[in-house]
């Protein structure tokens, strides 16, 4: 049995996607307006220590609104969709896909180095596990997996820890070539969602996205082992703000 990796939790994340139900008149896009913005004042954290939220217009056919919360624990999270229900906003934004997933951090960097008893402690560990949403203009979310293909050495999780070491490091190289111009929230989903991860990105420019995944497609660890899901392209919404999702 390979060795499994350690890794790190932090904030617990919800990328909640939303279908604006259509043919409502005048009147209740006010309304309904009005109650967005009432909803989204009610549930931003009173403090940066207590979470971040965000709000995307989202592009094409997968949906119209993508909201992304980041919480402390599971709890804050069933808080912020008790009051999406309270508002009465779930019977005009509609469900189109929802993901639950943990920031993580994993070790493979580490080494044999044992984990630190309090990473919370250390400023560059904090900023990684409680990460702050920038405010870029877009933002990109995927699911992914790690392939499972047993009998064609394709199976990551029968590789030993020295190997995926190796290719984890190659792999973050490509990912430090765009620092400044694409953050990365990586979120663990394992047990909790339909897929492993979550890979949540930010961007000034969308074409960011395009070239690192399309550059990242070629590393080894993906083009032997990434599963991808459906990938979704968000707008920053500022609520209130000068657009409106429903006027």
């Amino acid at each position: 049995m390979a060795e499994a990796v350690a890794t790190l939790e932090g904030w617990w994340m919800l990328h909640d996607l939303r279908h604006v139900l259509p043919g409502l008149g005048d009147a209740e896009r006010r309304e309904r307006q009005g109650a967005l913005e009432e909803y989204v004042r009610a549930v931003m954290p009173s403090d940066p220590e207590h979470g971040a939220s965000a709000y995307y217009e989202v592009m094409g056919q997968k949906g119209d609104f993508l909201q992304v919360h980041l919480r402390p624990g599971p709890d804050d999270l069933l808080t912020v969709e008790e009051a999406f229900r309270r508002s009465h906003l779930d019977e005009v934004l509609v469900p189109a896909m929802s993901y639950l997933s943990v920031v993580e951090i994993s070790t493979y960097g580490a080494g044999d180095r044992p984990l630190p008893e309090d990473p919370l402690a250390d400023p560059y560990l904090r900023g990684r596990l409680h990460p702050e949403i920038p405010p870029a203009r877009w933002v990109s979310f995927y699911p992914m997996d790690k392939r499972r293909l047993a009998g064609e050495g394709n199976n990551w999780y029968e590789l030993p820890m020295a190997e995926r070491r190796r290719l984890m490091h190659d792999h973050g190289l490509i990912g430090r070539r765009y620092a400044g111009r694409v953050k990365q929230v990586i979120s663990g989903s394992v047990g909790l969602d339909d897929y492993e991860w979550g890979v949540t990105l930010f961007a000034a420019n969308p074409l960011d996205f395009k070239k690192i995944v399309y550059e990242m497609r070629f590393d080894e660890v993906s083009a032997r082992f990434a599963e991808f899901g459906p990938f979704i392209l968000g707008r920053r919404l500022e609520i209130p703000g000068e657009r409106s999702l429903f006027l």
